[in-house]
């Protein structure tokens, strides 16, 4: 390369190339391909006819263009990649026709299908099976918790030492490695179903009605399946250390082999397939549920029995088989993709200055290969208050995101009176289009408008305060459908607040547990309990349309004829009117909230130095995760706990909750959701001022480079002169 001309192995090969003829042909025919206008090698220059064929080194062939790169750039040092480093196989398994994936389209498409998996498995099969997993299992509530919070776990633990050395090793095979761990833990996250034994649980017909028998077991034993949870653990264990290099090393990969303007779009696909995989994980982990556990057996019960358990492990036997066949063409791409080197200095010239140039030591190349240099790259990017703001503004987005992720199934469940897998898929078919779409769009804007630096914080403060402002839609609510002795008495007559009344003289000599929850709607328009609180004394008959019907309930008034009316299986339907504009303005949060995802992350990206970017995502994500992704969940369901108006009662003691007050909940979600809101746009507005754009050295060394429009991603599309950003394939 020019820089390395003295002494370098790589000019040795310049004189049989440029003295193959006298020398007066060789300065005659310079011009054309080596000389520019005021070279050493230009017509009438003295010492042109000087050049002596056995002092290469002292030729003055490539030191103008040289000197003027160095002037303008002293701190970016260039590394070239041989062809023999480039190539995409295993070893010396490196056939022709493999090289055709060997290009960042081609790696997206495997990287994007790892994303897709990790999804799908971790973010839709776990949230599907997860009631399965505790009613087959004897599992309590924060038990399944913990299994869910395993996976956050490692991935705080592992994050710093795969950034950090990942970011400096061969990426791809951290991918690769990655994606097998991951497929490990799917494997072991199924293993309790071939070592636990067969299923095992009997119908019980008419319990719940009046007058049957409704003897409930309330002893302290606990079955030894309960020690299965600690599989579980260990399966989301690797899975969320497998997962671990995909949001670090795979997005600095991508976005350190394509130009700049072009990596919002990979970046923003590849995040599209990780938000397409939980779809399609609630879709798939749905279907088979509603085949029986013990695949092949028989069983008299339903799919809407209590004990029903469905085949919750076949899609983790797929996921696992689909992790390995992913990781092997991940694990054959090289450590830089062909062409890559171009686009170093586009992403140097972006980076945020600081008020010095901080540590000579962090412009070795040698710099962060070893744990040494941990705490000052630890300082480093501490010192910059742009992306400390942005890992804060992070933080906030990923606290509502993980929030509603796992409670806005139970929001739209109690506003809408909707049963859990109505509410499920009517919150997918939400989620999916809006933050599918607004994390693709938000790529997409930031290459549409060429945006750059301080742009790009400023449409995520665009897209925050569009979010914010669409969250006061929680100010409306929908009205609580009347519950016979919970919000509404027997007669129809509103019940204060916190005043329970379940029992009444129609159904008091039936001695109703409140074990039994099966809620069922009257003919007279009123939810009740249970069956057993309707006064209905038989079994359910099917009606025509497939609907468990009960006869003769004593509790609800037949309007039109004499005798008792009939109650329904299920809670009584909402006649919500403000339903439609919930959903749209709750579209409105989602999509904008997703839609600043990519955008903050390019900015990430841009504002610390190129050696640190893989590290900086790393601590970007440990921060994330322990202040937004982990307490997320749990502060939402704290404050949700707080409008619960029935409770679940377990032998005396409280379990989960049965019906909300709808008033009481859109207020704390306002409340919350406003909170981080605001939050996030402080972050946000601040980063944008303290950014500070590159110096005009920077802005030099830019001018001096091929500008990103006129640069290409495919490796066939450099310039037909010798540059100092083009890999040499003549070494």
């Amino acid at each position: 390369m020019p820089q390395r001309c003295a002494g370098d192995k790589a000019a040795v090969s310049l004189p049989p190339l440029v003295f193959r003829s006298p020398p007066s042909a060789a300065v005659t025919d310079a011009p054309g391909r080596q000389a520019s206008p005021g070279s050493a090698l230009s017509p009438g220059a003295p010492g042109s006819a000087a050049l002596s064929p056995l002092d290469p080194c002292s030729q003055p062939l490539c030191r103008p263009q040289a000197e003027k790169r160095a002037r303008a750039a002293p701190d970016v040092h260039y590394v070239a990649a041989g062809p023999q480093g480039a190539a995409c196989g295993w070893r010396a398994f490196a056939p022709g026709w493999l090289q055709a994936f060997n290009t960042p389209r081609g790696f997206l498409l495997f990287l994007c299908a790892a994303a897709f998996l990790q999804g799908m498995t971790v973010n839709g099969f776990i949230n599907t099976v997860i009631t399965s997993i505790e009613r087959r299992y004897d599992l309590h509530s924060y038990q399944s918790g913990l299994i869910a919070s395993s996976y956050d776990v490692a991935a705080c633990l592992c994050l710093t030492f795969v950034s950090y050395f990942g970011g400096n090793g061969h990426k791809p095979r951290w991918l690769g490695w990655g994606v097998l761990v991951m497929g490990a833990g799917s494997l072991v996250f199924a293993l309790p179903h071939f070592t636990a034994g067969a299923y095992d649980a009997q119908a019980a017909d008419g319990v719940g009605t009046c007058g049957a028998n409704r003897s409930v077991a309330c002893g302290d034993g606990a079955s030894g399946l309960s020690g299965y949870r600690l599989v579980f653990m260990l399966g989301q264990f690797l899975h969320g250390v497998g997962a671990t290099p995909l949001y670090t090393l795979g997005v600095t990969y991508l976005d350190e082999n394509v130009k700049s303007s072009y990596s919002p779009v990979y970046i923003a696909t590849f995040y599209t397939a990780a938000i397409l995989g939980p779809a399609a994980g609630y879709l798939i982990g749905g279907a088979l549920l509603n085949v029986y556990t013990d695949v092949g057996s028989r069983t008299e019960l339903t799919t809407e029995s209590p004990l029903w358990v469905g085949a919750w492990w076949v899609g983790f036997l797929g996921a696992g088989a689909a992790a390995f066949l992913t990781a092997i063409p991940i694990l054959g791409y090289p450590r830089q993709l062909p062409g890559s080197q171009r686009y170093v200095v586009m992403r140097v010239s972006e980076t945020h200055q600081l008020k010095d140039s901080g540590p000579t030591a962090a412009s070795n190349p040698d710099f962060g290969k070893t744990i040494r240099d941990l705490p000052l790259s630890i300082w480093l990017l501490l010192r910059n208050p742009t992306f400390i703001l942005l890992c804060l503004a992070g933080a906030t987005e990923a606290t509502l995101i993980a929030g509603m992720s796992t409670f806005g199934p139970k929001f739209l469940e109690a506003q809408f009176s909707l049963s859990a897998s109505e509410a499920a898929t009517l919150f997918g078919y939400l989620v999916v289009p809006a933050g599918g779409g607004g994390t693709f769009l938000g790529g997409f804007f930031v290459n549409k408008f060429k945006l750059r630096g301080a742009g790009i914080i400023k449409l995520c403060l665009l897209c925050t305060l569009t979010s914010l402002l669409a969250s006061f839609i929680f100010f409306i609510h929908c009205p609580n459908v009347p519950m016979a002795g919970v919000t509404a008495s027997h007669s129809g007559s509103l019940l204060p607040d916190g005043h329970l009344d379940l029992t009444a003289p129609c159904n008091a000599d039936c001695a109703c547990r409140p074990e039994h929850y099966s809620p069922v709607c009257g003919s007279d328009g009123l939810t009740y309990y249970s069956p057993c609180h309707a006064g209905c004394p038989g079994a359910a008959v099917p009606s025509p349309s497939g609907q468990k019907v009960y006869r003769d309930c004593s509790c609800v008034p037949q309007n039109f004829s004499s005798g008792f009316g009939h109650a329904t299986a299920g809670k009584c339907t909402s006649t919500c009117q403000r339903k439609p504009l919930l959903l749209v303005f709750i579209f409105v949060v989602i999509i904008f909230t997703f839609l600043s995802s990519i955008p903050a992350l390019t900015a990430t990206l841009r504002c610390v130095r190129d050696r640190q970017r893989s590290f900086a995502l790393g601590i970007q994500w440990i921060v994330v995760r322990t202040l937004g992704g982990i307490p997320g969940p749990i502060a939402f369901g704290w404050v949700i706990d707080r409008a619960c108006l029935l409770w679940q009662d377990q032998c005396g003691q409280q379990g989960s909750c049965f019906v909300y007050q709808n008033a009481a909940m859109s207020r704390y979600m306002l409340i919350s959701g406003l909170a981080y809101k605001v939050l996030g746009f402080l972050f946000f507005a601040i980063a944008c001022l303290l950014y500070k754009p590159p110096s005009e050295s920077a802005d030099g060394l830019g001018a001096s480079l091929p500008s990103q429009s006129s640069a290409s991603d495919n490796a066939t599309d450099l310039p037909d002169a010798p540059s100092a950003l083009q890999p040499h394939s003549d070494v």
